[in-house]
């Protein structure tokens, strides 16, 4: 065997292997005389110190708005008669099955529950429940505050009164401001609202609105009713209550907003409105005021 040929270099390997030789004791050198304890002194300051007040005050903040936006993503309770609990919104709620079978039973006896002790009586639900949601139980007046009706003054005993058939009355769509100051109680300012707003409507469709003509008292009210009536009704296309929004509600003349979101949410909770007299329940809702809706919702 011949090793020597192994040996044997020409001149450019012999060029390559000397400048490999210069490059590796380079390295060394710069390895054992070089001192890298600076650089890696220069590393460890860089490092975040997440025990420093700044940082640890930035992450309270953080975790503060996390648990903020987690709030504002649970869902929002608002005041709600518990009487009308559904099903669902009896889950919604943390009620068990049986609570709420137990809840719906008792209303389908035609019972109310008129406290919330009475809610607890009825569902069983424990006390740290009952303590969350109570808080939003809303009790309309008709249940734990009932009003006498107040009495109404007996216009027809005064003296001289002549109660008017119909055809003897004027058309209230078609009487002047003149005609109207002949009742007693109407004057130029009152005959000229009564007219302003029966233009608003586009018609009166029926008596009970000229009760809602700001100024009129219940007394001149009748008085003016039994020398003027609706002959020439205005046709009402009416709105289906168990499909109409509170928007739509609020277009009602005579009817707030705040009391279109009543109606809707009374409604929403009951699931469907089967008569409109139902909505007589509704806290804040007038018996003339049921009246004059009337002429505009129904259930069809």
């Amino acid at each position: 065997m011949n090793i020597k040929s192994h040996f044997t270099f020409n001149k450019q390997q012999r060029s390559g292997i000397l400048l490999l030789l210069l490059l590796i004791i380079a390295l060394l050198c710069v390895y054992w005389y070089m001192d890298f304890s600076s650089s890696a002194d220069r590393s460890d300051e860089n490092t975040l110190d997440t025990s420093s007040e700044e940082i640890v005050s930035i992450q309270k903040e953080l975790d503060s708005l996390r648990i903020v936006e987690i709030e504002n993503r649970k869902p929002k309770k608002y005041p709600f008669n518990p009487n009308f609990i559904t099903d669902y919104k009896g889950y919604a709620l943390g009620m068990s099955n049986e609570e709420i079978d137990r809840l719906l039973q008792f209303r389908k006896e035609g019972k109310w529950i008129n406290s919330i002790a009475d809610f607890k009586q009825v569902t069983g639900v424990s006390d740290s429940l009952l303590n969350e949601i109570s808080p939003y139980f809303k009790f309309p007046d008709w249940v734990t505050n009932p009003k006498p009706k107040a009495a109404s003054t007996d216009y027809q005993a005064e003296k001289g009164f002549v109660e008017k058939s119909f055809t003897q009355k004027t058309d209230l769509n078609k009487a002047t401001q003149e005609q109207l100051q002949q009742v007693s109680g109407i004057g130029e300012a009152l005959s000229k609202r009564v007219v302003s707003y029966r233009e608003k409507l586009g018609g009166f469709s029926n008596d009970f609105q000229l009760y809602e003509v700001y100024g009129l008292n219940d007394e001149v009210v009748q008085r003016a009713l039994n020398i003027f009536t609706v002959k020439t009704p205005k046709e009402i296309n009416k709105i289906n209550v168990n499909y109409a929004s509170a928007s739509d509600i609020s277009t009602i003349p005579g009817i707030s907003f705040e009391m279109a979101k009543k109606i809707w949410e009374f409604r929403v909770l009951r699931e469907e409105i089967g008569s409109i007299q139902e909505l007589g329940k509704i806290e804040g809702m007038t018996e003339r005021k049921l009246q004059l809706i009337q002429l505009y919702l129904s259930i069809d």
